[in-house]
C-alpha cells in the first residue's frame, strides 16, 4: 500500500492521470512531471492499478537513447 502523507494531490494526480489514459493517451514519468506536477509516476500506476484499471506499460527509447516507462489503459477487447 503507497503510504502518502499528501494524499489529496496524490488522488488529484490519479484523476488527472486516469482521464488522460482513458482518452488513449500514454504517458511517461516525464511528461507527467510536466503536465500534472507528478514526480511519481510509477507509484500513481500502483494506485490505479489498485482499483482495478488493467494498465500496461513497456519500456521505449527516447529521441537521445534512454530507456523509459510508457503506460496505457488496456482497452476492452484488446489484446
Amino acid at each position: 500500500m503507497n503510504v502518502n502523507q499528501n494524499t489529496n494531490t496524490s488522488r488529484n494526480q490519479n484523476a488527472a492521470i486516469l482521464a488522460t489514459l482513458k482518452r488513449g493517451e500514454r504517458l511517461t514519468s516525464l511528461e507527467a512531471l510536466d503536465r500534472f506536477g507528478c514526480f511519481r509516476l510509477p507509484a500513481r500506476i500502483y494506485d490505479l492499478r489498485g482499483q482495478g484499471y488493467d494498465i500496461e506499460d513497456r519500456t521505449v527509447a527516447t529521441q537521445s537513447g534512454k530507456r523509459v516507462k510508457e503506460y496505457w489503459l488496456k482497452r476492452e477487447g484488446s489484446a
